[in-house]
């Protein structure tokens, strides 16, 4: 990453004259550490807008940022979260046979460390913002570290499933807080353009890592041991490196909303996993139901609360769902059907775990580069979004009848387009997510969108088995699966191209990618504002 300093150390030659003016102005001598009265989060700028939008600076910077050093490591354990996330891609058939677990069961092997991601997302992100970045950042990867190794020593269904959850819900706390790291380390615009960019190519990475690493091992515990010493070694490093930031609101934790929403996400992805078996079966009405009135529960919470986890007010701007429906369909579409593709190659096609990864490799790998390359292209990040769903499209669409044909030659050319689609949206997906928040909230608006993300993972990944195992023929249930996932990514598609049509004027994150200087102020703030 030897480019990553030069970007860092000309940020501000390269940014716009007017911002960088703010910006000394907020940084002179007789401004640090004098914050005055914090404006309430339903008060705050428009979400994405630079322009002015910064006026509670981080507080609590305890020793100089090191951008390069920043990025290195939060990258690094991003990489190490998503191949934790991904290996039972390659590993799962022989994790099944080692603890006796059913086909109906297999779902729950998958779905454990979604479960967890979804329902801590978005708490994490705002105690993140609230309390420190980088100590929720350590915390998490520790936690990730120890309870992966704890995973390999699992001997029954329910204690890996457990123990997936729990790696899901430490997985949390590092990814919420990430972006918000980066944001911190990187605030200029064009800075913030290429470190995005760098950590959404590792999530690529790890991707393309974690089923590799997997099957190269002895067996699946080798495999969950290495990763746990990799988060471990990562914790260690990163007390010597992370500085400290967070943006304090003042009041309370919202406590209440935390656990609301948690407890929601985890009646959701429960119900959608058990559903599998049967929807009208009474646990997944009763799991659904409790969903809706928990909800219904956080939204009463979130607005009475004076220091929400999220603005509620967000939902109002379309840069914002752009952001929410970005993930959403990302996970339903993309992460759902990839995260079953290779058990259905290992069993129908008779390739071994470490073929099925090499195979895989050509997707995920592709992914990687193209999310490295994203931030040279013109397009703004919803169009991104938008080419990126039409490709896994098209990519699915390809694969059809490939796993019938019993040739894994067959998959070659829906790998290769459906790769460079998924880097397109994991380019886009983390820019836009910071971009679509005020910049102190950036943990926040990480955590959101990514809650999103592995919703959409579980209710994929379920949906994904459900129709592959349907009619107990597996290369047709593969081919409606892909069906099924390209009318999502087409959906997908369309969506963010709505929500980009009626956006009044060029928002934040679509000039940041254009090389645009400030965004004005919307003509549309956020609830309660007074612009």
């Amino acid at each position: 990453m030897t480019g990553l300093d030069s970007a860092a150390v000309g940020e501000a030659r390269e940014a716009h004259g007017v911002r960088e003016a703010a910006r000394g102005a907020r940084e002179a001598p007789g401004a640090r550490g004098t914050h005055g009265s914090h404006p309430s989060p339903r008060s705050g700028p428009h979400p994405g807008s630079d322009h002015g939008s910064d006026p509670v600076p981080d507080s609590a910077t305890l020793s100089p940022v090191r951008p390069r050093a920043t990025l290195a490591l939060v990258s690094a354990a991003t990489a190490v979260t998503l191949m934790n996330y991904t290996a039972p891609m390659v590993t799962l058939p022989g994790t099944a046979a080692a603890l006796h677990t059913p086909l109906s069961g297999q779902a729950w092997l998958l779905n454990g460390t979604p479960l967890g991601l979804a329902a801590l997302l978005l708490v994490a992100g705002s105690l993140a913002d609230d309390h420190g970045r980088r100590r929720i950042f350590l915390a998490g990867t520790l936690a990730l570290g120890l309870t992966t190794a704890l995973g390999a020593l699992t001997t029954s269904t329910w204690q890996f499933t457990l123990a997936r959850i729990a790696q899901g819900a430490a997985s949390a706390a590092l990814l919420a807080s990430a972006l918000g790291l980066i944001v911190h380390a990187f605030p200029s615009p064009r800075g913030r353009l290429h470190a995005t960019g760098v950590w959404g190519a590792f999530v690529s990475g790890g991707i393309a890592a974690g089923p590799l690493v997997a099957a190269a091992l002895p067996n699946w515990r080798a495999g969950y041991g290495v990763l746990g010493v990799l988060a471990l070694l990562l914790a260690a490093l990163g007390t010597r490196t992370l500085t400290e930031s967070r943006a304090p609101r003042g009041g309370r934790p919202d406590i209440p909303g935390a656990l609301t929403f948690g407890l929601a996400l985890v009646a959701l992805v429960a119900a959608l996993t058990l559903g599998r078996d049967g929807w009208l079966r009474a646990p997944v009405g009763l799991l659904l139901a409790a969903a809706v009135a928990l909800i219904a529960v956080f939204v009463a919470v979130e607005r009475r609360s004076g220091t929400p986890m999220i603005d509620l007010g967000l939902l109002r701007h379309r840069r914002f769902l752009a952001s929410s429906a970005g993930g959403l369909f990302t996970g339903l579409a993309v992460i759902g059907v990839f995260s079953y593709l290779p058990s259905v190659v290992q069993r129908t096609l008779h390739l071994s775990p470490l073929a099925t990864a090499g195979l895989l490799l050509l997707w995920s790998g592709l992914s990687f580069g193209v999310a490295l390359q994203v931030k040279r292209l013109t397009l703004p990040p919803r169009f991104q979004l938008a080419l990126g769903f039409a490709l896994h499209a098209a990519g699915a669409l390809t694969m059809l009848g490939a796993i019938g044909s019993g040739s894994w030659t067959r998959l070659l050319p829906g790998l290769i387009v459906g790769g460079v689609g998924s880097g397109l949206l994991n380019g886009a997906l983390p820019l836009l997510a910071v971009d679509s928040v005020p910049r102190e909230r950036a943990a926040m608006g990480s955590g959101a969108q990514q809650t999103l993300r592995y919703i959409g993972s579980s209710v994929g990944v379920a949906l994904t088995i459900a129709l592959a195992t349907s009619g107990g023929h597996l290369a047709h249930g593969t081919d409606l699966a892909l069906l099924v996932s390209a009318g999502l990514a087409v959906t997908g598609a369309a969506g963010v191209l709505v929500l980009r049509e009626r956006e009044q004027g060029a928002t934040g994150a679509d000039r940041h990618a254009t090389g645009g200087g400030p965004t004005p102020a919307s003509p549309t703030p956020p609830s309660g504002t007074g612009r």
